[in-house]
């Protein structure tokens, strides 16, 4: 029988994250592909455009008239998946049918005033800003709710609605699945081997080098050995922090710095402003813990 080669056979790989496997059929990428190839039709975006409710004195779509801004703009977002004050579902005693309160505040960032921007066409010095705004709105909405999550979804094809550099802000009374998942994992890697899982996982891929898309002196952009999407890579700190809230000034510039580097080598791979989903999890807030 043949030597197993990682490359070339099949296998599983384990996500330690989140205690799940992965197959992986590598010898799949030699078969022949006659399908549909999809070419670059992407039409300018304009500057400024007064219809766009993000652009700087824009009427959005609650009648309210956006300032003209200059640098980072942040509001409630008009269209919230979550409010704070709601009235809370009724005690369900059938366990097939439980449900319970749900409470939030969901805010918009915009990065810059001019449509036709992207964080790899940013300034290291204007995406800072953005960061800045990042760590200001985790401990503010950090005080109040269990979850704080940024998100970035960029192009139409990720469901972005409008045209201008933004992301999204989901303050949680609750602590949502996927991050509530990797907690476990990550608490019982710790107590099996007295150190962070993603610490210990970043200094072993550094050694290997063979997943590190990109570096500098604080972070690490890797593809994850347990990756499920093609392009998946994850931004990693070097050093143990659990937020935002924890990143020092040189961290946030090299923040900045590795940002504006990895999203240019997406842009870079098809020549076109390459659409992505892009999240950041940190510790949530109702109790201390070392992950």
């Amino acid at each position: 029988m043949a030597t197993f080669q990682a490359d070339e056979h099949q296998h599983v790989r384990y996500n330690p994250l989140k205690g799940e496997w992965i197959l992986v059929s590598p010898h799949r990428m030699k078969r022949p592909w006659s399908g549909q190839e999809e070419k670059s039709n992407e039409d300018p975006i304009a500057e400024f455009d007064p219809k766009n409710p993000l652009c700087p004195t824009a009427t959005r779509g609650n009648g309210e008239v956006n300032p003209n801004y200059d640098s980072v703009f942040v509001f409630n977002n008009d269209f919230p998946a979550l409010l704070e004050n709601v009235p809370s579902p009724p005690v369900q005693d059938d366990p097939l049918f439980k449900m319970g309160n749900a409470s939030g505040v969901c805010k918009v960032i915009c990065f810059h005033p001019k449509s036709n921007t992207t964080l790899p066409i940013m300034s290291i010095e204007e995406i800072r800003k953005v960061i800045d705004t990042w760590v200001d709105e985790t401990a503010s909405l950090g005080k109040t709710y269990e979850w704080v999550q940024i998100f970035e979804n960029k192009g139409a094809i990720m469901g972005c609605s409008n045209p201008h550099p933004h992301c999204q802000v989901w303050a949680s009374s609750f602590l949502p699945n996927l991050p509530r998942i990797k907690d476990i994992h990550q608490r019982e890697y710790y107590q099996t081997h007295g150190k962070p899982l993603l610490m210990d996982y970043v200094s072993k891929e550094l050694l290997k080098r063979d997943r590190v898309v990109v570096r500098n002196p604080d972070w690490v952009v890797v593809v994850p050995f347990w990756a499920e999407w093609p392009f998946e890579t994850m931004i990693l700190p070097r050093t143990h922090v659990l937020r935002f809230t924890d990143l020092d000034d040189q961290q946030r510039n090299n923040l900045a710095d590795i940002i504006k580097k990895i999203t240019t080598k997406y842009d870079n791979l098809f020549k076109v402003s390459f659409p992505y989903s892009m999240g950041f999890h940190g510790k949530f807030f109702n109790e201390w813990s070392e992950f």
